[in-house]
């Protein structure tokens, strides 16, 4: 559902969300199937779809932010995620977040400081997560795998602040899209070296030493402490975006679909 006006973060929601009645398991018995409304789910869904697909479908050069809504305007990491976005909008970005307070309020706050366009796509959560003062449009969506989409297919890069497991799950995710060749010339920026050492050092002495990656995978992604590295590193990626694009219409390799 599109807003474009905030909402305040409040208590836990009562009664289940449109994922959980989704993802929950068929009671187990004899009798056991599908539950009847699932196909007509799935309408709703592609509502989603569309809606999003509508609202967003101006969108040129996003790139979004993730990060902990729990951080606060006191920590470094805000003041960060403000100048990161701010440099953004100055460079001609348009800054997305997850919409929520946090990593994602300093990312709007930031957009709106470089007077660029900013975007905020919401989620129902079993608490409530409000829409932050800064956002301009947003989207409330109710499933998890539409709201992605969504983050990938209107972003060219991401900056991806220290978080929880769900900054965790949009890292990895980005990261197997790219390795498996489904999005290119994506930049992945992990902001802030400190948190994110210990990771790092866990994927290249485990996970590349064991040869459960690539020791090239690890090349998919950098890090920085400083917003102007990380605005370049989008920038870069933009300028190969529209050689690519450019060289591509010269041969008649690009039409519409």
């Amino acid at each position: 559902m599109r807003s474009d006006q905030p909402r305040a973060s409040g208590a836990r929601r009562t009664g289940p969300t449109e994922d959980e009645r989704l993802l929950a398991a068929p009671v187990a018995g004899p009798d056991r199937r599908p539950s009847a409304s699932d196909p007509w789910r799935v309408l709703r869904i592609m509502g989603e779809f569309v809606e999003g697909f509508d609202t967003l479908a101006g969108v040129k050069d996003g790139v979004t932010l993730f990060g902990s809504a729990r951080i606060k305007p006191e920590d470094p990491m805000y003041a960060a995620a403000v100048e990161t976005s701010r440099l953004l909008a100055k460079a001609g970005f348009t800054v997305i977040t997850g919409g929520g307070p946090g990593i994602m309020e300093a990312g709007n706050k930031g957009a709106r400081l470089g007077d660029g366009h900013t975007i905020g796509l919401n989620i129902e959560l079993p608490f409530e997560q409000g829409t932050n003062e800064y956002v301009e449009t947003s989207i409330n969506f109710r499933y998890f795998f539409v709201r992605k989409t969504m983050f990938v297919k209107y972003s060219i890069g991401f900056v991806v602040f220290p978080g929880g497991f769900g900054t965790m799950d949009e890292l990895f995710e980005s990261l197997t899209l790219i390795q498996t060749g489904k999005i290119k010339h994506f930049p992945v920026v992990l902001f802030g070296s400190r948190y994110w050492k210990g990771l790092l050092d866990w994927m290249k002495g485990t996970m590349a030493a064991e040869r459960k990656i690539d020791p090239q995978d690890l090349d998919l992604f950098s890090m920085t402490d400083d917003p102007a590295v990380a605005v370049q590193a989008l920038t870069t990626a933009r300028e190969q975006l529209v050689a690519m694009a450019a060289e591509g219409a010269s041969h008649g390799r690009y039409g519409n679909f």
